[in-house]
């Protein structure tokens, strides 16, 4: 049974020492520099008040990055900051008592790359909607 499903091998463990030695070939040493070029995890941060132009410069940033074939995860959509604020209408104080009721909503991506330095200052060198903001962390990996 073994030899003929096996070839060579004796048993089960032989076959799958030989599979782990085999494998080990595609995983680098430790202590041996793979590349050159370190390539940092990088982290876009983009906050907006206006929805679309959010989207538009997520949408940019990341058709930027899989053309230079970048590993790119998002873009995550966090939760909507609601600040509210409620005020009488009126500034003196007399008459019916109406209310004002204002909305700011902040919406907020995050954007992760795995690419080195200088092809992130290529990505970002985009046109920038206004009114987004945009900040990248370096996580070295």
């Amino acid at each position: 049974g073994i030899n003929a499903e096996y070839g060579e091998f004796q048993t089960f463990q032989h076959y799958f020492k030989q599979i782990n030695l085999s494998m080990a070939a595609y995983k680098p040493e430790k202590g041996v520099p793979v590349d050159e070029v370190t390539s940092h995890r990088i982290r876009i941060t983009l906050t907006s008040r206006n929805l679309k132009s959010l989207e538009k410069v997520c949408t940019d940033l990341i058709m930027g990055a899989k053309q230079k074939e970048l590993h790119v995860t998002g873009p995550v959509r966090l939760p909507n900051k609601n600040l509210k604020i409620t005020t009488r209408k009126t500034p003196c104080g007399e008459g019916s008592k109406t209310w004002d009721r204002f909305e700011m909503k902040i919406h907020k991506r995050v954007i992760d790359l795995k690419s080195p330095s200088e092809t992130v200052k290529q990505i970002t060198s985009i046109s920038i909607e206004p009114g987004v903001e945009v900040e990248v962390t370096i996580a070295d990996s």
